[in-house]
């Protein structure tokens, strides 16, 4: 029996719109599909007090991410190094995310809220990022991130399952990566939107299910998929052409965790076909936090905080917007990626760890 995600959170009400991004063809394919919803012009989608730096907003937090879209031009392209997800981070097609989850750092830049804000200049963004891909040539060895293609992250700051929802952009993509010989796409998601089975990413696209314990997911993930929604999915989105590993994060120490863990890989391997297992690889990343998004949280998730916020398991270190990130205890977190890498491989031997931290 196929496990059926419900309707997308999404209920839009209100779009706020640049006029550049109006114009354009993908702009107006985007305010096409929410007809009924009211249209708020705005000169930048980065700067929308209502949204953006207004405290009240915390009570609101949800309601926002379910009724509000703002759609921009993405004004600067370019595609960062990375080396750990992808060897490359994509210019963005989209920021934000419907989704609510209680770890996201995204809130940190953006403030109080963080609807899905979509970009409608896709053209620019796909030219952008063939010519970057044609400009490295042929991957000159194997690396982590993959033996012989160069893997572009294109959801670094958004979930693209449901960000495909809203748009075509996540589409466009998909086709682009189809037809490069020398590159892949990457997205990590929490959503299964299995209308992506019917397109055709060649073996080109890898998607990376999130995954963590039940518990910890019912406590943190909100509004996501769950967790046996995404673990069912693999199969059938391998089977559709895409390759598909797991995001094993973040991990959160608490009592019990590595005993829950362990249930969940349980789960995973019960479920894997054999094409699945051939190319299953995971990445583990344990919980990084931040003062102000704890601020944050208590003013809307404050259950959530009592296993985030572990001033006993953590250190503090100062962020690059001034706040303070906290990270489990140097020499305490090597054991902690230890114990959870040992079990991957007791438990799931066929799958390679890229990497742990």
């Amino acid at each position: 029996m196929t496990t059926t995600n419900s309707d997308p959170p999404l209920d839009i009400r209100r779009v706020y719109v640049e006029p550049a991004a109006a114009e354009l063809p993908r702009g107006r394919e985007i305010l096409a599909r929410f007809p009924a919803a009211e249209r708020v012009e705005i000169e930048s989608h980065h700067r929308i007090p209502e949204l953006y730096g207004d405290e009240a907003n915390v009570a609101r937090w949800v309601r926002i991410k379910n009724e509000a879209l703002v759609l921009g031009v993405k004004k600067s392209l370019t595609a960062r190094p990375n080396g750990r997800s992808a060897d490359f981070i994509a210019p963005s097609t989209a920021n934000g995310c419907a989704m609510a989850c209680a770890y996201c750092y995204v809130p940190r830049r953006k403030g109080y809220s963080n609807p899905i804000t979509v970009f409608a200049n896709i053209e620019r963004i796909l030219g952008y990022v063939e010519r970057h891909a044609a400009r490295q040539g042929v991957k000159p060895e194997p690396s982590q991130t993959d033996p012989a293609a160069w893997v572009y992250d294109i959801g670094e700051n958004s979930d693209c399952s449901l960000d495909a929802t809203v748009s075509g952009n996540v589409r466009d993509l998909v086709e682009l990566f189809a037809r490069l010989p020398n590159a892949k796409a990457s997205f990590a998601t929490k959503y299964v939107n299995r209308e992506l089975l019917s397109w055709e990413p060649r073996g080109r696209t890898r998607v990376r299910f999130s995954l963590m314990p039940a518990a910890d997911s019912k406590l943190l993930d909100i509004r996501t998929s769950p967790i046996a929604a995404r673990i069912e999915a693999i199969n059938d989105f391998v089977a559709a052409g895409y390759e598909v590993h797991v995001n094993l994060s973040p991990v959160v120490v608490r009592d019990g965790w590595l005993r829950d863990w362990a249930e969940l890989l349980g789960c995973l391997d019960d479920a894997l076909s054999a094409e699945a297992r051939r190319q299953l690889a995971a990445e583990v990343v344990f919980l990084t936090h931040n003062d102000r998004l704890h601020q944050v949280n208590l003013g809307w998730h404050p259950k959530a905080e009592e296993v985030l916020w572990r001033p006993e398991l953590q250190q503090a270190k100062r962020s690059e917007n001034g706040g303070w990130n906290v990270r489990y205890r140097t020499g305490h977190k090597g054991r902690y990626v230890a114990a959870l890498t040992g079990l991957i491989a007791e438990r799931l031997p066929y799958c390679r760890v890229r990497y742990a931290f």
